[in-house]
């Protein structure tokens, strides 16, 4: 495809007037559009990955604000002595914890999808 083809179709930089808009579109703004759940409403979900050999239990998915997760995983990591991480929106937490993790997290109203 040669240039003259792409400008035909509108790909490539907006040269329009004294403006040289180049950038791309702000994928930012789509992330703001969170839905964000009550915790009775939440139907979270573990899943078990093995990363070199360890074990590492995945929590999600959690509509929350950002704050609201980081208390939880600050809140589990404390009570089961133990390492974790926030990816995307689901908390990561080092071993294979499913017991433990179910029965603190229901015990501060969450559910789960059996």
């Amino acid at each position: 495809m040669g240039i003259a083809e792409k400008l035909a179709l509108g790909l490539g930089a907006k040269l329009e007037g004294n403006i040289f808009d180049t950038k791309k579109d702000d994928k930012s703004k789509l992330k703001d559009e969170k839905i964000i759940l009550p915790k009775n409403q939440h139907q979270l979900v573990f899943s078990l990955e093995k990363r070199n050999g360890k074990p590492v239990t995945i929590i999600g998915k959690f509509q929350i604000v950002d704050e609201k997760r980081k208390e939880i995983l600050k809140l589990l990591k404390t009570k089961l002595a133990c390492g974790g991480s926030i990816k995307d929106e689901n908390i990561e937490i080092q071993g294979d914890l499913k017991d433990k993790i179910r029965i603190i997290l229901v015990d501060n109203g969450w559910k789960f999808k059996n």
